[in-house]
Protein backbone atom coordinates (compact mmCIF):
# COMPACT_ATOMS: atom_id res chain seq x y z
CA UNK A 1 0.00 0.00 0.00
CA UNK A 2 1.97 3.29 -0.98
CA UNK A 3 1.95 5.59 1.50
CA UNK A 4 3.14 9.25 0.87
CA UNK A 5 4.71 11.04 3.93
CA UNK A 6 4.77 14.50 2.34
CA UNK A 7 0.73 15.35 2.54
CA UNK A 8 -1.48 18.35 3.93
CA UNK A 9 -3.07 17.77 6.86
CA UNK A 10 -6.56 17.96 7.26
CA UNK A 11 -6.99 21.25 9.06
CA UNK A 12 -5.33 22.78 5.66
CA UNK A 13 -7.21 20.66 3.38
CA UNK A 14 -10.54 22.12 5.40
CA UNK A 15 -9.54 25.31 5.09
CA UNK A 16 -8.10 24.96 1.37
CA UNK A 17 -11.59 23.74 0.11
CA UNK A 18 -13.47 26.10 1.85
CA UNK A 19 -15.26 23.71 4.06
CA UNK A 20 -14.46 25.57 7.23
CA UNK A 21 -12.98 28.86 8.31
CA UNK A 22 -9.31 29.22 9.09
CA UNK A 23 -9.74 30.87 12.35
CA UNK A 24 -12.66 27.87 13.37
CA UNK A 25 -10.43 24.90 12.50
CA UNK A 26 -7.20 26.95 14.73
CA UNK A 27 -10.05 27.46 17.61
CA UNK A 28 -10.33 23.74 17.61
CA UNK A 29 -6.69 22.46 17.12
CA UNK A 30 -5.99 24.90 20.06
CA UNK A 31 -8.27 22.99 22.30
CA UNK A 32 -7.10 19.71 21.29
CA UNK A 33 -4.06 20.98 21.90
CA UNK A 34 -2.44 20.44 18.36
CA UNK A 35 -3.18 16.96 18.17
CA UNK A 36 -4.26 16.94 14.55
CA UNK A 37 -5.22 13.22 14.86
CA UNK A 38 -8.14 14.03 16.78
CA UNK A 39 -9.12 17.11 15.23
CA UNK A 40 -11.86 15.55 12.74
CA UNK A 41 -13.55 14.26 15.96
CA UNK A 42 -13.52 17.20 17.83
CA UNK A 43 -15.04 19.19 14.49
CA UNK A 44 -17.51 16.17 14.25
CA UNK A 45 -18.48 16.29 17.82
CA UNK A 46 -18.71 20.19 18.27
CA UNK A 47 -21.02 20.15 15.36
CA UNK A 48 -18.52 22.29 12.55
CA UNK A 49 -18.96 19.09 10.06
CA UNK A 50 -20.86 16.84 9.02
CA UNK A 51 -19.41 13.28 8.68
CA UNK A 52 -19.62 13.35 5.10
CA UNK A 53 -17.87 16.68 4.49
CA UNK A 54 -15.09 14.95 7.07
CA UNK A 55 -15.07 11.78 5.31
CA UNK A 56 -14.59 13.83 2.16
CA UNK A 57 -11.78 15.83 3.32
CA UNK A 58 -9.81 12.87 4.64
CA UNK A 59 -10.02 10.97 1.12
CA UNK A 60 -8.91 14.74 -0.21
CA UNK A 61 -6.07 14.34 2.37
CA UNK A 62 -4.74 10.51 1.34
CA UNK A 63 -5.49 11.17 -1.91
CA UNK A 64 -7.96 8.41 -2.15
CA UNK A 65 -11.63 7.98 -3.85
CA UNK A 66 -14.72 8.67 -1.85
CA UNK A 67 -17.74 6.25 -1.90
CA UNK A 68 -21.00 7.07 -0.10
CA UNK A 69 -21.94 3.27 0.06
CA UNK A 70 -25.76 4.28 -0.94
CA UNK A 71 -27.73 1.25 -0.69
CA UNK A 72 -24.51 -0.78 -0.83
CA UNK A 73 -24.96 -4.33 0.17
CA UNK A 74 -21.76 -6.74 0.62
CA UNK A 75 -21.06 -9.73 -1.19
CA UNK A 76 -22.08 -12.53 0.77
CA UNK A 77 -19.07 -14.69 -0.58
CA UNK A 78 -16.67 -12.01 1.48
CA UNK A 79 -18.68 -13.29 4.79
CA UNK A 80 -17.05 -16.52 4.14
CA UNK A 81 -13.46 -15.29 4.36
CA UNK A 82 -13.46 -12.72 6.45
CA UNK A 83 -15.51 -12.57 10.09
CA UNK A 84 -18.39 -9.81 10.67
CA UNK A 85 -16.87 -9.38 13.77
CA UNK A 86 -13.63 -8.00 12.33
CA UNK A 87 -16.11 -5.89 9.86
CA UNK A 88 -17.60 -4.12 13.13
CA UNK A 89 -15.09 -3.44 15.07
CA UNK A 90 -12.83 -1.89 12.65
CA UNK A 91 -15.13 -0.96 10.78
CA UNK A 92 -15.09 -1.77 7.54
CA UNK A 93 -16.37 -3.37 4.08
CA UNK A 94 -15.11 -5.20 1.61
CA UNK A 95 -16.22 -3.39 -2.26
CA UNK A 96 -14.55 -5.87 -4.45
CA UNK A 97 -11.21 -8.09 -5.73
CA UNK A 98 -8.99 -7.26 -8.32
CA UNK A 99 -6.04 -9.49 -9.30
CA UNK A 100 -5.95 -10.42 -5.78
CA UNK A 101 -6.11 -7.26 -4.29
CA UNK A 102 -9.47 -6.20 -2.20
CA UNK A 103 -10.87 -3.28 -2.66
CA UNK A 104 -12.29 -1.85 1.46
CA UNK A 105 -13.94 1.09 2.59
CA UNK A 106 -12.75 2.79 5.70
CA UNK A 107 -13.89 5.74 7.85
CA UNK A 108 -10.14 6.52 9.19
CA UNK A 109 -7.76 6.08 6.17
CA UNK A 110 -5.27 7.35 8.72
CA UNK A 111 -4.96 4.56 11.23
CA UNK A 112 -1.82 3.02 9.08
CA UNK A 113 -1.28 0.64 12.47
CA UNK A 114 -5.07 -0.76 11.68
CA UNK A 115 -5.04 -1.18 8.14
CA UNK A 116 -1.27 -3.31 8.02
CA UNK A 117 -2.77 -5.34 11.25
CA UNK A 118 -6.13 -5.96 8.64
CA UNK A 119 -3.94 -6.85 5.79
CA UNK A 120 -2.08 -9.14 8.20
CA UNK A 121 -5.33 -10.77 9.15
CA UNK A 122 -7.09 -10.99 5.73
CA UNK A 123 -3.57 -12.06 4.10
CA UNK A 124 -4.09 -9.79 1.21
CA UNK A 125 -3.02 -6.32 -0.05
CA UNK A 126 -6.09 -3.60 0.61
CA UNK A 127 -6.72 -1.12 -1.38
CA UNK A 128 -8.50 1.79 0.59
CA UNK A 129 -11.73 3.71 -0.63
CA UNK A 130 -13.06 6.26 1.91
CA UNK A 131 -16.74 6.23 3.45
CA UNK A 132 -18.32 7.50 6.83
CA UNK A 133 -18.89 5.12 10.04
CA UNK A 134 -22.11 5.91 9.85
CA UNK A 135 -22.82 4.45 6.21
CA UNK A 136 -20.18 1.45 6.61
CA UNK A 137 -22.12 0.39 10.10
CA UNK A 138 -25.09 0.67 7.86
CA UNK A 139 -24.07 -1.35 5.02
CA UNK A 140 -23.40 -4.33 7.60
CA UNK A 141 -26.81 -3.95 9.04
CA UNK A 142 -28.54 -3.77 5.71
CA UNK A 143 -26.13 -7.10 4.72
CA UNK A 144 -27.21 -9.01 8.00
CA UNK A 145 -30.16 -10.94 5.88
CA UNK A 146 -26.71 -13.02 4.61
CA UNK A 147 -26.82 -16.17 6.78
CA UNK A 148 -23.18 -16.06 7.48
CA UNK A 149 -23.68 -12.60 9.11
CA UNK A 150 -26.83 -13.50 11.10
CA UNK A 151 -24.83 -16.91 12.29
CA UNK A 152 -21.88 -14.56 13.53
CA UNK A 153 -23.74 -11.65 14.99
CA UNK A 154 -25.99 -14.04 16.99
CA UNK A 155 -22.75 -15.82 18.25
CA UNK A 156 -21.49 -12.48 19.26
CA UNK A 157 -24.96 -11.51 21.62
CA UNK A 158 -27.43 -13.91 23.43
CA UNK A 159 -30.91 -13.05 24.00
CA UNK A 160 -32.88 -13.95 27.44
CA UNK A 161 -35.92 -14.25 28.10
CA UNK A 162 -36.85 -12.25 31.14
CA UNK A 163 -40.10 -13.04 33.30
CA UNK A 164 -41.39 -11.23 36.34
CA UNK A 165 -42.19 -12.50 39.61
CA UNK A 166 -45.51 -12.05 41.54
CA UNK A 167 -43.30 -9.01 43.29
CA UNK A 168 -42.56 -7.47 39.87
CA UNK A 169 -38.96 -8.35 40.44
CA UNK A 170 -36.68 -9.37 36.95
CA UNK A 171 -35.59 -13.07 37.07
CA UNK A 172 -34.14 -14.74 33.78
CA UNK A 173 -36.57 -17.60 32.61
CA UNK A 174 -36.00 -21.04 31.84
CA UNK A 175 -35.92 -21.71 28.29
CA UNK A 176 -36.68 -25.40 26.80
CA UNK A 177 -32.58 -27.13 26.59
CA UNK A 178 -31.19 -26.94 23.56
CA UNK A 179 -33.64 -24.67 22.21
CA UNK A 180 -30.75 -21.86 22.10
CA UNK A 181 -28.97 -23.82 19.21
CA UNK A 182 -32.63 -23.64 16.83
CA UNK A 183 -32.38 -21.87 14.07
CA UNK A 184 -35.74 -20.20 14.40
CA UNK A 185 -34.87 -18.95 17.78
CA UNK A 186 -31.25 -17.23 16.44
CA UNK A 187 -33.95 -15.68 13.00
CA UNK A 188 -36.26 -14.24 15.56
CA UNK A 189 -33.41 -13.06 17.90
CA UNK A 190 -31.93 -11.40 14.70
CA UNK A 191 -35.19 -9.88 13.68
CA UNK A 192 -35.95 -8.05 17.42
CA UNK A 193 -32.05 -6.85 17.01
CA UNK A 194 -32.43 -5.62 13.66
CA UNK A 195 -35.40 -3.86 13.92
CA UNK A 196 -34.12 -2.10 17.61
CA UNK A 197 -31.13 -0.93 15.14
CA UNK A 198 -33.12 1.08 13.38
CA UNK A 199 -35.62 2.40 15.34
CA UNK A 200 -38.59 0.27 14.54
CA UNK A 201 -41.85 0.63 16.63
CA UNK A 202 -43.50 -2.25 15.22
CA UNK A 203 -42.56 -5.57 14.05
CA UNK A 204 -44.85 -7.05 10.96
CA UNK A 205 -44.68 -10.68 10.09
CA UNK A 206 -47.48 -11.71 7.36
CA UNK A 207 -47.92 -14.82 5.84
CA UNK A 208 -48.18 -14.76 1.94
CA UNK A 209 -48.65 -17.66 -0.90
CA UNK A 210 -45.50 -19.02 -0.72
CA UNK A 211 -43.25 -16.46 1.63
CA UNK A 212 -43.22 -15.25 4.61
CA UNK A 213 -42.80 -10.84 4.65
CA UNK A 214 -41.17 -9.37 7.90
CA UNK A 215 -41.75 -5.80 7.58
CA UNK A 216 -40.95 -2.80 10.28
CA UNK A 217 -42.72 0.20 10.94
CA UNK A 218 -39.81 3.47 10.88
CA UNK A 219 -41.59 6.80 11.65
CA UNK A 220 -44.81 5.43 10.82
CA UNK A 221 -44.01 4.01 7.43
CA UNK A 222 -43.47 0.24 6.59
CA UNK A 223 -40.26 -0.88 5.18
CA UNK A 224 -39.29 -4.44 4.33
CA UNK A 225 -36.99 -5.80 7.46
CA UNK A 226 -35.53 -8.06 4.99
CA UNK A 227 -35.90 -10.32 1.79
CA UNK A 228 -39.20 -12.75 1.83
CA UNK A 229 -38.38 -16.11 3.86
CA UNK A 230 -39.48 -19.47 3.41
CA UNK A 231 -43.00 -19.97 4.15
CA UNK A 232 -41.85 -22.74 6.26
CA UNK A 233 -40.13 -21.38 8.46
CA UNK A 234 -43.57 -18.94 9.31
CA UNK A 235 -45.11 -21.72 11.92
CA UNK A 236 -42.20 -22.13 13.84
CA UNK A 237 -41.68 -18.43 13.77
CA UNK A 238 -45.18 -17.79 15.04
CA UNK A 239 -44.71 -20.96 17.91
CA UNK A 240 -41.99 -19.41 19.03
CA UNK A 241 -43.49 -16.41 19.70
CA UNK A 242 -45.92 -17.99 21.29
CA UNK A 243 -44.36 -20.11 24.12
CA UNK A 244 -41.96 -16.40 24.60
CA UNK A 245 -45.85 -14.86 25.23
CA UNK A 246 -46.95 -17.54 27.26
CA UNK A 247 -50.27 -17.95 24.75
CA UNK A 248 -51.80 -21.29 23.34
CA UNK A 249 -49.48 -22.94 20.39
CA UNK A 250 -52.33 -25.16 19.72
CA UNK A 251 -54.84 -22.45 19.00
CA UNK A 252 -54.35 -21.11 15.37
CA UNK A 253 -58.19 -20.06 14.23
CA UNK A 254 -58.51 -17.21 17.08
CA UNK A 255 -56.40 -14.21 17.80
CA UNK A 256 -54.35 -14.09 20.63
CA UNK A 257 -52.56 -11.38 23.01
CA UNK A 258 -49.97 -11.18 25.02
CA UNK A 259 -46.09 -10.01 25.38
CA UNK A 260 -42.42 -11.04 26.71
CA UNK A 261 -39.93 -9.51 27.92
CA UNK A 262 -35.92 -9.64 26.68
CA UNK A 263 -32.30 -8.52 27.56
CA UNK A 264 -31.08 -7.93 24.07
CA UNK A 265 -27.77 -6.71 23.53
CA UNK A 266 -27.34 -5.37 27.25
CA UNK A 267 -30.65 -3.70 27.95
CA UNK A 268 -34.39 -4.40 29.10
CA UNK A 269 -36.69 -4.23 25.91
CA UNK A 270 -40.71 -5.04 26.38
CA UNK A 271 -42.59 -6.22 23.43
CA UNK A 272 -46.49 -6.88 22.91
CA UNK A 273 -47.41 -9.63 20.45
CA UNK A 274 -50.57 -9.47 18.67
CA UNK A 275 -52.00 -12.60 16.46
CA UNK A 276 -54.14 -13.08 13.94
CA UNK A 277 -55.41 -15.76 11.59
CA UNK A 278 -55.08 -14.84 7.98
CA UNK A 279 -55.65 -16.73 4.85
CA UNK A 280 -52.18 -17.90 4.40
CA UNK A 281 -51.22 -18.65 7.96
CA UNK A 282 -50.80 -16.54 11.10
CA UNK A 283 -49.82 -12.80 11.26
CA UNK A 284 -47.83 -11.19 13.66
CA UNK A 285 -47.39 -7.87 15.01
CA UNK A 286 -44.28 -7.05 17.62
CA UNK A 287 -45.10 -3.89 19.77
CA UNK A 288 -41.47 -2.84 20.79
CA UNK A 289 -41.08 -0.19 23.53
CA UNK A 290 -37.62 0.00 24.34
CA UNK A 291 -37.40 1.11 28.35
CA UNK A 292 -34.32 2.48 28.17
CA UNK A 293 -34.10 4.65 25.62
CA UNK A 294 -37.61 5.63 26.48
CA UNK A 295 -36.57 6.85 29.81
CA UNK A 296 -33.77 8.72 28.76
CA UNK A 297 -36.24 10.59 26.15
CA UNK A 298 -38.43 11.38 28.60
CA UNK A 299 -35.79 12.57 31.28
CA UNK A 300 -35.32 15.22 28.48
CA UNK A 301 -38.86 15.47 27.10
CA UNK A 302 -39.52 19.29 26.70
CA UNK A 303 -42.75 20.95 24.61
CA UNK A 304 -41.00 22.78 22.21
CA UNK A 305 -38.47 19.50 21.44
CA UNK A 306 -41.83 18.07 19.80
CA UNK A 307 -42.02 20.40 17.03
CA UNK A 308 -45.35 22.79 18.40
CA UNK A 309 -45.63 26.03 16.37
CA UNK A 310 -44.58 28.63 18.46
CA UNK A 311 -48.41 30.26 18.93
CA UNK A 312 -49.83 26.87 19.81
CA UNK A 313 -46.98 25.97 22.47
CA UNK A 314 -47.46 29.31 24.01
CA UNK A 315 -51.24 28.83 24.62
CA UNK A 316 -51.21 25.09 25.70
CA UNK A 317 -48.36 25.85 28.19
CA UNK A 318 -50.87 28.37 29.33
CA UNK A 319 -53.94 26.04 29.15
CA UNK A 320 -51.45 23.28 31.60
CA UNK A 321 -50.90 25.76 34.07
CA UNK A 322 -54.35 26.79 35.06
CA UNK A 323 -55.75 25.38 38.58
CA UNK A 324 -58.16 23.47 37.25
CA UNK A 325 -60.53 21.89 34.15
CA UNK A 326 -59.93 19.38 31.33
CA UNK A 327 -57.36 19.73 28.71
CA UNK A 328 -57.92 17.32 25.85
CA UNK A 329 -55.42 15.45 23.17
CA UNK A 330 -56.45 14.36 20.35
CA UNK A 331 -55.82 12.64 17.25
CA UNK A 332 -55.76 8.73 15.45
CA UNK A 333 -53.59 6.06 17.08
CA UNK A 334 -50.24 7.00 16.88
CA UNK A 335 -50.16 10.60 16.51
CA UNK A 336 -47.98 11.07 19.27
CA UNK A 337 -51.00 11.95 22.04
CA UNK A 338 -49.39 10.48 24.34
CA UNK A 339 -45.76 11.87 24.82
CA UNK A 340 -47.22 15.17 24.17
CA UNK A 341 -48.62 14.36 27.85
CA UNK A 342 -45.85 13.00 29.28
CA UNK A 343 -44.15 16.33 27.85
CA UNK A 344 -46.36 18.16 29.95
CA UNK A 345 -46.57 16.15 32.60
CA UNK A 346 -42.69 16.55 32.86
CA UNK A 347 -42.98 20.38 32.81
CA UNK A 348 -45.64 20.63 35.15
CA UNK A 349 -44.22 17.80 37.56
CA UNK A 350 -43.03 20.38 40.16
CA UNK A 351 -42.98 19.39 44.43
CA UNK A 352 -45.51 21.35 45.46
CA UNK A 353 -48.40 19.29 43.13
CA UNK A 354 -48.99 15.57 43.56
CA UNK A 355 -49.68 14.00 39.96
CA UNK A 356 -51.60 11.04 39.63
CA UNK A 357 -52.17 8.92 36.33
CA UNK A 358 -54.21 5.90 34.82
CA UNK A 359 -52.92 3.99 31.78
CA UNK A 360 -52.96 1.30 30.05
CA UNK A 361 -50.22 0.47 30.14
CA UNK A 362 -47.75 2.53 31.56
CA UNK A 363 -45.21 3.30 28.66
CA UNK A 364 -43.09 5.83 30.36
CA UNK A 365 -41.87 5.82 34.15
CA UNK A 366 -41.47 9.41 35.61
CA UNK A 367 -40.15 10.30 38.78
CA UNK A 368 -42.12 11.73 41.21
CA UNK A 369 -45.31 10.84 39.82
CA UNK A 370 -47.83 7.77 41.18
CA UNK A 371 -48.36 6.01 38.11
CA UNK A 372 -51.25 3.20 37.79
CA UNK A 373 -51.95 0.63 35.53
CA UNK A 374 -55.06 -0.76 34.00
CA UNK A 375 -55.54 -4.12 34.58
CA UNK A 376 -59.38 -5.06 32.77
CA UNK A 377 -58.52 -8.59 34.00
CA UNK A 378 -58.80 -7.79 37.68
CA UNK A 379 -61.32 -5.59 37.43
CA UNK A 380 -58.92 -2.15 37.47
CA UNK A 381 -60.99 -0.03 34.47
CA UNK A 382 -60.15 3.78 34.10
CA UNK A 383 -63.71 4.61 35.33
CA UNK A 384 -62.56 2.49 38.55
CA UNK A 385 -58.84 3.47 39.06
CA UNK A 386 -60.41 7.07 38.32
CA UNK A 387 -62.30 7.01 41.47
CA UNK A 388 -59.70 5.53 43.62
CA UNK A 389 -57.48 8.32 42.60
CA UNK A 390 -60.16 11.28 43.86
CA UNK A 391 -59.06 10.13 47.15
CA UNK A 392 -55.68 10.55 47.15
CA UNK A 393 -56.05 13.86 47.15
CA UNK A 394 -54.34 14.76 43.45
CA UNK A 395 -53.76 18.14 42.33
CA UNK A 396 -53.27 17.08 38.58
CA UNK A 397 -54.79 14.24 37.01
CA UNK A 398 -53.45 12.34 33.74
CA UNK A 399 -56.13 10.12 32.39
CA UNK A 400 -54.32 7.92 29.44
CA UNK A 401 -57.51 7.55 27.07
CA UNK A 402 -61.56 8.65 27.48
CA UNK A 403 -62.68 5.25 25.95
CA UNK A 404 -66.73 5.18 27.60
CA UNK A 405 -69.27 7.32 29.04
CA UNK A 406 -68.49 6.79 32.67
CA UNK A 407 -64.49 7.52 32.31
CA UNK A 408 -65.90 10.92 30.79
CA UNK A 409 -68.07 11.52 33.40
CA UNK A 410 -66.18 11.22 36.20
CA UNK A 411 -62.93 12.66 34.42
CA UNK A 412 -65.28 15.51 33.71
CA UNK A 413 -66.53 15.52 37.57
CA UNK A 414 -62.95 15.50 38.86
CA UNK A 415 -62.17 18.75 36.28
CA UNK A 416 -65.11 20.55 37.95
CA UNK A 417 -64.28 19.99 41.42
CA UNK A 418 -61.01 21.84 41.29
CA UNK A 419 -58.44 19.41 39.64
CA UNK A 420 -56.43 19.98 36.41
CA UNK A 421 -57.57 16.56 34.07
CA UNK A 422 -55.02 15.79 31.29
CA UNK A 423 -56.18 13.16 28.86
CA UNK A 424 -56.84 11.84 25.27
CA UNK A 425 -59.57 10.87 23.26
CA UNK A 426 -59.61 9.42 19.27
CA UNK A 427 -60.66 12.21 16.93
CA UNK A 428 -59.76 13.80 13.73
CA UNK A 429 -60.26 17.09 14.94
CA UNK A 430 -60.72 19.60 17.52
CA UNK A 431 -64.56 19.99 16.41
CA UNK A 432 -64.97 16.06 16.04
CA UNK A 433 -64.23 15.90 19.93
CA UNK A 434 -67.64 17.70 21.00
CA UNK A 435 -69.33 15.06 18.50
CA UNK A 436 -67.27 12.26 19.95
CA UNK A 437 -68.52 13.16 24.10
CA UNK A 438 -72.05 13.99 22.82
CA UNK A 439 -72.34 10.20 20.91
CA UNK A 440 -70.90 8.87 24.52
CA UNK A 441 -74.28 11.08 26.13
CA UNK A 442 -72.05 13.43 27.89
CA UNK A 443 -74.40 16.33 29.26
CA UNK A 444 -72.90 19.45 26.35
CA UNK A 445 -73.55 22.30 29.40
CA UNK A 446 -71.27 20.20 31.79
CA UNK A 447 -68.36 18.97 29.39
CA UNK A 448 -67.91 22.44 28.14
CA UNK A 449 -68.22 24.34 31.43
CA UNK A 450 -65.17 21.89 32.61
CA UNK A 451 -63.21 21.67 29.13
CA UNK A 452 -60.21 24.69 28.83
CA UNK A 453 -59.12 23.43 25.52
CA UNK A 454 -58.43 21.03 23.32
CA UNK A 455 -55.04 19.75 21.34
CA UNK A 456 -55.26 18.31 17.72
CA UNK A 457 -52.25 16.58 16.32
CA UNK A 458 -50.62 14.76 14.07
CA UNK A 459 -46.99 13.41 13.27
CA UNK A 460 -45.21 14.23 10.41
CA UNK A 461 -41.40 12.50 9.10
CA UNK A 462 -38.48 14.80 8.80
CA UNK A 463 -36.35 15.37 6.29
CA UNK A 464 -32.71 13.83 6.74
CA UNK A 465 -30.66 16.66 7.37
CA UNK A 466 -27.90 14.41 5.90
CA UNK A 467 -29.19 14.32 2.24
CA UNK A 468 -32.16 17.19 2.23
CA UNK A 469 -32.08 18.97 -1.33
CA UNK A 470 -33.85 21.78 -2.32
CA UNK A 471 -35.98 21.57 -5.34
CA UNK A 472 -38.79 23.14 -7.44
CA UNK A 473 -42.13 21.69 -6.81
CA UNK A 474 -43.83 20.07 -10.16
CA UNK A 475 -46.85 21.90 -10.97
CA UNK A 476 -49.64 18.95 -10.47
CA UNK A 477 -47.84 18.07 -6.64
CA UNK A 478 -48.31 21.95 -5.85
CA UNK A 479 -52.06 22.11 -7.07
CA UNK A 480 -52.47 18.94 -5.79
CA UNK A 481 -51.52 20.39 -1.99
CA UNK A 482 -54.38 22.95 -2.44
CA UNK A 483 -52.01 25.61 -3.08
CA UNK A 484 -51.78 28.71 -5.80
CA UNK A 485 -49.36 27.10 -8.69
CA UNK A 486 -48.09 30.81 -9.22
CA UNK A 487 -47.70 32.13 -5.58
CA UNK A 488 -46.07 28.75 -5.48
CA UNK A 489 -43.66 28.66 -8.86
CA UNK A 490 -40.21 29.67 -7.71
CA UNK A 491 -40.44 28.80 -3.92
CA UNK A 492 -37.34 26.21 -3.60
CA UNK A 493 -39.17 23.10 -1.39
CA UNK A 494 -37.35 20.47 0.09
CA UNK A 495 -36.89 17.03 -0.50
CA UNK A 496 -34.91 13.73 1.19
CA UNK A 497 -32.76 12.07 -1.89
CA UNK A 498 -32.00 8.83 0.51
CA UNK A 499 -28.61 8.36 2.32
CA UNK A 500 -26.99 5.52 4.85
CA UNK A 501 -28.28 7.70 7.36
CA UNK A 502 -31.72 7.44 6.85
CA UNK A 503 -31.46 4.21 5.49
CA UNK A 504 -32.32 5.17 2.07
CA UNK A 505 -35.82 6.54 2.88
CA UNK A 506 -34.96 10.62 2.89
CA UNK A 507 -36.42 11.05 6.25
CA UNK A 508 -34.97 10.45 9.94
CA UNK A 509 -37.53 11.31 13.46
CA UNK A 510 -40.55 12.70 13.26
CA UNK A 511 -42.55 15.54 14.71
CA UNK A 512 -45.72 16.71 15.62
CA UNK A 513 -47.94 19.40 13.80
CA UNK A 514 -51.00 20.78 16.03
CA UNK A 515 -54.54 22.90 15.81
CA UNK A 516 -55.16 24.44 19.23
CA UNK A 517 -58.49 25.18 20.07
CA UNK A 518 -59.09 27.53 23.54
CA UNK A 519 -62.34 27.31 24.61
CA UNK A 520 -63.35 30.80 24.56
CA UNK A 521 -66.86 31.54 26.31
CA UNK A 522 -67.60 32.85 22.78
CA UNK A 523 -67.18 29.55 21.24
CA UNK A 524 -68.69 27.93 24.25
CA UNK A 525 -72.21 29.79 23.65
CA UNK A 526 -71.12 29.08 19.61
CA UNK A 527 -71.46 25.06 20.62
CA UNK A 528 -74.26 25.32 23.48
CA UNK A 529 -76.80 27.12 20.59
CA UNK A 530 -75.69 24.02 18.09
CA UNK A 531 -74.53 26.42 15.40
CA UNK A 532 -73.23 24.22 12.52
CA UNK A 533 -69.43 23.39 12.64
CA UNK A 534 -68.61 25.41 9.81
CA UNK A 535 -69.53 28.64 12.04
CA UNK A 536 -67.28 27.90 14.93
CA UNK A 537 -64.57 27.49 12.87
CA UNK A 538 -64.15 30.08 11.38
CA UNK A 539 -64.66 32.26 14.20
CA UNK A 540 -61.94 30.05 15.88
CA UNK A 541 -59.83 30.94 12.90
CA UNK A 542 -60.79 34.63 13.41
CA UNK A 543 -59.38 34.75 16.73
CA UNK A 544 -56.44 33.14 15.83
CA UNK A 545 -56.56 29.36 15.37
CA UNK A 546 -53.74 27.33 12.98
CA UNK A 547 -55.32 24.52 11.56
CA UNK A 548 -53.13 21.41 11.41
CA UNK A 549 -52.80 22.01 7.38
CA UNK A 550 -51.34 25.44 8.21
CA UNK A 551 -49.39 24.16 10.80
CA UNK A 552 -48.33 21.68 8.25
CA UNK A 553 -47.57 24.09 5.52
CA UNK A 554 -45.29 26.61 7.96
CA UNK A 555 -42.61 23.46 8.29
CA UNK A 556 -42.89 22.46 4.64
CA UNK A 557 -42.00 26.12 4.53
CA UNK A 558 -39.35 26.39 6.96
CA UNK A 559 -37.52 22.96 4.91
CA UNK A 560 -38.17 20.71 7.70
CA UNK A 561 -40.41 18.10 5.57
CA UNK A 562 -41.83 18.00 2.56
CA UNK A 563 -44.81 18.48 0.44
CA UNK A 564 -45.49 14.81 -0.23
CA UNK A 565 -45.06 14.25 3.46
CA UNK A 566 -47.81 16.71 4.32
CA UNK A 567 -49.75 15.34 2.16
CA UNK A 568 -49.94 11.92 3.23
CA UNK A 569 -51.00 13.25 6.70
CA UNK A 570 -53.19 15.96 6.04
CA UNK A 571 -55.93 17.02 3.69
CA UNK A 572 -55.79 20.15 1.62
CA UNK A 573 -59.42 20.96 2.81
CA UNK A 574 -58.64 21.33 6.22
CA UNK A 575 -56.59 24.47 5.96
Amino acid sequence: MPRSLARPSLAEILVRQGILAKHVVEDVLRRVKGVSAVLGKALLDEGHLTEDQLAQALAAQYDLPYDPLTDFRVDPRYFESISVKLMQRFPFVPISEDVGVLTIAVAEPQNLLGLDELELLIGKPLRRVVSTRTAIVTALERSEGSSHALRELEAEYRSILVKEDDRGEESAALDQAGEDQSPTVKLLDSILLSAMQRRASDIHIEAADGSTKVKLRVDGILVPAMEPLDIRLHAPLVSRLKVMSELDIAERRIPQDGSFRMRLDRKTVDFRVSILPSVFGESVVIRILDRDSIASGVAALKLERLGFNPEDLKRFRRAITRPHGMVLVTGPTGSGKTTTLYAAISEMNTREDKLITIEDPVEYQLSGVVQIPVNEKKGLTFARGLRSILRHDPDKIMVGEIRDAETAQIAIQSALTGHLVLTTVHANNVFDVIGRFASMGIDAYNFLAALNCVLAQRLVRILCPSCRTQVKALQTLIEESGLDYDQYKETLFYEGKGCPQCHGTGYRGRKCITEFLDLTDEIKEMILAERPISEIRYRAVTDGMITLRQSALKKVLSGETSLREINRVTFSEEG
